[in-house]
């Protein structure tokens, strides 16, 4: 099953039509992202018996984020062998955790503005929370996931490593510095939920790529490990980490620039893009 968010509204999706939850379910269903997924078990029953005829043409370009205001922001540093290893860091012993803060967050296409500094790229496969739960054993982690998309961890690298120690938070969070979609994915719609592959190009030029299957702490795994800590709300995002390739390890440092357009892509889910443009 994909689902997303059309106009703000919660919509199932399949070849080229997108289906309204909450008119096609007569009003039973809601309409609001974060309700509907709060009530995940009945929007996986409802999608196995609707009838598609209820559904419309797909304008791609209506498309918002699967999530729009998700309540937390969950992201892993360091979770690919070959970007701890061009960091300079060695692999963690437990996953390394900091938040994105919700208001960051966009859609599959946008334009965002460069706040000046170095703003980086970090291509990731993020986990979108369904049923969610506090505890969740890993055994289960996978049931508690309503689907997997497409995510950028952009990043204004001054602001992220000023002070000592440095904090990661703001300098991660400017407007569009989340960018999600174009949909997400449920687990069983994926060829292997455990090897996602995923990548990224500037302007056609390859930047990253790389496998889940690669991983230093499975998503399932990492579900289980917030969890023991946070409860895991319906609509939560994981942005799970990103692998080798990032411009602030090129040698010279390259950053992203006014005019260039950013394309990140996970396979089985979709393409998303990134216009910059200058600070005013």
């Amino acid at each position: 099953m994909r689902f997303g968010t059309r106009d703000g509204r919660f919509v199932l999706l399949a070849d080229g039509r997108a289906l309204d939850v909450h008119a096609a379910s007569a009003g039973d269903l809601p309409w609001e992202p974060l309700a509907a997924l709060g009530r995940w078990d009945d929007v996986r029953a409802f999608a196995d018996s609707v009838d598609w005829a209820q559904a419309g043409p797909l304008e791609e370009s209506c498309l918002g984020p699967p999530v729009p205001c998700p309540r937390q922001v969950f992201a892993v540093a360091l979770n690919y062998h070959p970007h701890c290893a061009e960091a300079g860091f060695v692999p963690p012993e437990s996953p390394l955790v900091f938040t994105k803060f919700p208001t960051c967050v966009t859609g599959p296409d946008a334009t965002v503005r460069l706040p000046g500094g170095k703003v980086d790229w970090e291509v990731e496969v993020v986990a979108v929370i369904g049923r969610g739960g506090h505890g969740i054993e890993r055994s289960r982690a996978w049931d508690a996931i309503a689907g997997i998309t497409c995510g950028q961890d952009l990043s204004e690298r001054v602001l992220q490593l000023a002070g000592a120690p440095a904090q990661f938070c703001l300098g991660k969070s400017f407007p569009g510095f989340g960018p999600t979609g174009p949909v997400a994915v449920t687990p069983d719609e994926l060829p292997d939920r455990d090897d996602i592959g995923f990548a990224s190009w500037l302007d056609g030029e390859p930047l990253q790529q790389g496998r889940t299957s690669e991983m230093i702490f499975a998503v399932d795994d990492l579900v289980a490990r917030l969890s023991a800590v946070c409860p895991l709300l319906p609509g939560d995002l994981i942005f799970t980490g990103t692998p080798a390739g990032v411009g602030n390890r090129m040698q010279p440092p390259r950053y992203l620039r006014p005019g260039e357009t950013l394309t990140s892509r996970v396979d089985g889910v979709g393409e998303i893009r990134q216009r910059f443009v200058g600070a005013t």
